[in-house]
């Protein structure tokens, strides 16, 4: 297919390939965003993780470090709010107790609203683009049958039209099916970090109580 060929099928759908092309490149943009994103949050969940299975109790030093660690990650709030509630451990002798229960809730569902940043925009590629991919497909038909209109055409004319204006179309949906694939791909990801929020908030406090699970 020659360069050529793609600026026909473009002027022939009237430009509406130009914004799909267009909106194919936002959404490639937030998946390559999200999917480091996703991919790093993962990875650094199960090392923390692994890293407070080790221990039997948490001073401060350590937290402090995990915190280090966690910086820029959705991990980072649950560790800042376990670090900042440590007098509860010197205070009480304990770290089991609602207060504090309360403020790694707190620190999980204000991480929460920021997993899932900038999915809507594949949210709305996935609607999108097959309706401006038919509409491109339908003014690149008022195209094609407009050469009936003209004395002597060639059959080959008209079917060779129709073909290039369903292009719209089948472009619109591949544009559709890459977000909709990643963007389910996404929200099993939130999913998935959301269950090691809540998995680390269950060592905080073990931890910090010195009372780790034994198997």
């Amino acid at each position: 297919m020659s360069f050529q060929y793609i600026i026909h099928l473009a002027n022939y759908s009237d430009g509406v390939l130009y914004v799909l092309a267009f909106l194919f490149l936002i959404e490639l943009a937030v998946i390559f965003d999200r999917a480091w994103f996703m991919r790093s949050a993962l990875r650094k969940g199960k090392t923390i993780i692994h890293k407070l299975s080790e221990v039997g109790k948490l001073t401060s030093e350590q937290l402090e470090e995990l915190m280090q660690e966690a910086k820029g990650q959705p991990e980072e709030q649950i560790i800042t709010a376990a670090y900042r509630h440590m007098d509860l451990v010197h205070h009480y002798g304990s770290a089991r107790g609602e207060a504090f229960d309360n403020r790694l809730d707190e620190a999980i569902f204000l991480t929460t609203p920021f997993l899932d940043k900038r999915l809507w925009i594949l949210d709305t590629t996935v609607t999108l683009a097959p309706l401006l991919g038919l509409f491109g497909t339908i003014l690149g038909m008022f195209h094609a049958f407009s050469i009936l209109a003209t004395p002597g055409h060639a059959p080959t004319q008209v079917t060779g039209g129709v073909a290039d204006a369903l292009i719209a179309t089948a472009s619109g949906l591949f544009i559709a099916m890459v977000g909709l694939i990643t963007f389910n791909a996404f929200n099993n990801a939130i999913d998935k970090t959301i269950q090691q929020l809540e998995s680390i908030k269950l060592l905080l406090i073990n931890r910090l109580d010195g009372a780790p699970n034994k198997i």
